[in-house]
């Protein structure tokens, strides 16, 4: 009898084990891509935690969400205190995000032509499904928010949508504003909006090295926010990919040219200005903060022309490819992070060492660069390919992986809590 009694738990047990396996699986299963909403399963209840451990700067207010189990196989590194977890995934290349009022994520997929939204309307640290609020567009990138309406910058325009917060999906065909070079070398557009509600928008040029015969390339231009009156603001960018109005003043990530061995010329961060140029087709920065260097490869124009050259005030690794970015603005972090700049390092193609694949942080005050999402690369094998950050409205920072078609949640839970997690 007591064999039996055995035998029986020991069933059981096993048959509970394979429950669970189970519904894991299907829990991170990747969707499959499709313009209809797609969507994504919450992580089971009894391995989630509501309680924070060591975040002494957290707002009293602020309650951590739910957090869901890891995926499984690959999922990036982040520093001891801090929780990586899928947030959405089943995309074709999603890039660029833009937070709306009420917490939602908008994603833009160029690949797709389409701009999802991503709502967690539960706050459990998952995006609920996936829905799609405009398709058709012509490689959609960067996304914006103003006055009531939803930009969206296409390869040869900035259009826009009426927007009502809640809103998931688009009413009627967008309005055309701009007019831009479409594709070329470089075929993303961004765009950003200051305080005062003048619209930037930044494109890449049409090479490596060249001069550029339509002035609109390798520079950020400023328009009205209804898309009149446009004008340079800044030039001498070969793509700046990222751009991010923060502390009064306008950043941008910079991809530098290529061609020049592994190590030349270093990926740069800016603090841009009206009317500044900073030094593509003709110089580069090779020490942050000091005069740039003349391009004695491309042998175009006079050396002298790099002294009005503003150097990056930040670099990184060459070929590394900062993409997207954000300043963190949040106080689920601790303090250290706080108005740090987070950008993504989309990765080498022409590097005997790879570099880049992950994301780094960066102090806007001192231009020291740090990791902070490893793990994407591991050795010669690229496991994904960061492009974009994004601060949630609680606090926990997304980031997209083009490599992988998903969007990663980072959020602090405390170091107490990640051991306690490690352990079981």
């Amino acid at each position: 009898m007591k064999l039996l009694i055995m035998t029986c738990a020991l069933l059981l047990s096993a048959c509970t084990m394979s429950a669970d396996q189970v519904g894991t699986e299907a829990e991170t299963a990747s969707p499959a891509q499709t313009s209809q909403p797609v969507t994504h399963t919450a992580g089971d209840a009894s391995q989630k935690t509501t309680t924070v451990g060591g975040a002494t700067n957290a707002s009293p207010a602020a309650a951590t969400p739910a957090l869901p189990p890891p995926p499984r196989g690959f999922s990036p590194t982040a520093p001891e205190g801090f929780r990586v977890t899928l947030y959405a995934e089943g995309f074709d290349k999603p890039r660029l995000m833009a937070v709306a009022e009420n917490g939602d994520i908008f994603l833009s997929d160029p690949n797709a032509g389409a701009v999802y939204v991503l709502p967690d309307r539960n706050a459990d640290g998952v995006a609920d499904e996936t829905l799609t609020f405009a398709k058709g567009l012509d490689q959609p990138h960067g996304l914006a928010f103003h006055d009531g309406y939803l930009y969206v910058a296409n390869t040869g325009s900035v259009v826009r949508f009426p927007y009502q917060s809640g809103q998931t999906k688009a009413q009627g065909a967008p309005e055309k504003l701009v007019d831009l070079p479409p594709r070329g070398g470089h075929s993303t557009r961004t765009i950003e909006f200051s305080p005062e509600g003048q619209l930037f928008v930044a494109t890449g040029s049409t090479c490596n090295v060249c001069e550029e015969t339509d002035e609109r390339r390798a520079a950020v231009w400023v328009y009205d926010a209804d898309g009149k009156n446009g004008r340079p603001y800044a030039t001498g960018l070969r793509n700046a990919v990222g751009l991010e109005w923060f502390d009064g003043a306008l950043w941008a990530t910079n991809n530098g040219r290529d061609m020049l061995g592994d190590d030349l010329p270093p990926e740069g961060f800016y603090q841009l200005s009206d009317g500044g140029f900073y030094g593509w087709p003709y110089c580069y920065t090779v020490t942050a903060g000091q005069p740039q260097v003349w391009d004695k490869d491309f042998g175009q124009a006079d050396p002298s022309v790099c002294e009005d050259a503003t150097p990056a005030f930040a670099l990184t690794t060459a070929h590394s490819a900062p993409l997207g970015m954000a300043f963190y603005t949040a106080q689920a972090f601790p303090e250290a992070y706080q108005g740090q700049m987070f950008a993504g390092l989309h990765g080498s193609w022409n590097r005997s060492q790879k570099s880049g694949y992950k994301v780094v942080s960066i102090d806007p005050a001192s231009g020291e660069v740090q990791d902070f999402l490893t793990g994407f690369v591991q050795g010669n094998t690229v496991k994904g390919r960061p492009v974009d950050a994004a601060v949630a409205q609680d606090g926990a920072l997304l980031v997209t992986d083009d490599g992988e078609g998903r969007v990663w949640r980072v959020a602090w839970v405390g170091r107490q809590q990640v051991s306690d997690s490690a352990a079981r």
